[in-house]
């Protein structure tokens, strides 16, 4: 073990020399055990708490997500007009949205009714090397969704890092 933790390369030899199925298996191993870590870190009751009173803005939506120990916290809201109309901001994890990532560790809905009506949402992932995460800024007109821009994230070195961010115009969606 030593080895392999003060030598980076060693990690990747290592790798290099294993069988397909046995990286498979310890793949999955390793991001199930970065899992438990999470899961058995810090006090979520605080740490959503917290993100409930400062991570959402005046219009409403989420801010970007960040990492607080062994955790992603990531802000999600819908805010809306009416019936028809709203503006949100969630989170996708791997492409796939973040209530239904199997890396989601707990989320707390929050509704916040008055004029505009809507609700706030705080989820917690585990950091996971090479895990990609996208802020997702929507609308919904008349019953119709469109996506308005996209800031894409990836965990690096136990750092959460802008890789890439786009607008999404109803011209790019033809």
């Amino acid at each position: 073990m030593r080895h392999l933790t003060d030598d980076p390369d060693a990690a990747v030899e290592l790798a290099a020399r294993l069988d397909v199925d046995t990286i498979a298996h310890l793949a999955a191993a390793l991001r199930d055990e970065m899992r438990r870590r999470a899961i058995s870190s810090g006090d979520h009751d605080a740490m959503i708490g917290e993100a409930f009173e400062q991570a959402f803005g005046r219009d409403g939506l989420g801010s970007p997500p960040w990492i607080e120990g062994q955790l992603i916290i990531c802000p999600g809201s819908i805010v809306a007009k009416n019936r028809s109309s709203h503006r949100c901001r969630f989170v996708s994890v791997d492409d796939v949205w973040i209530w239904d990532s199997i890396d989601l560790v707990r989320e707390e809905k929050r509704s916040h009714p008055g004029r505009e009506e809507g609700f706030k949402a705080v989820a917690l992932l585990p950091v996971v090397e090479g895990m990609s995460l996208d802020l997702v800024t929507g609308r919904a007109r008349g019953g119709q969704h469109s996506v308005e821009h996209v800031v894409s994230y990836e965990v690096r070195s136990g750092e959460l890092v802008e890789v890439s961010q786009r607008t999404v115009s109803a011209r790019n969606m033809q």
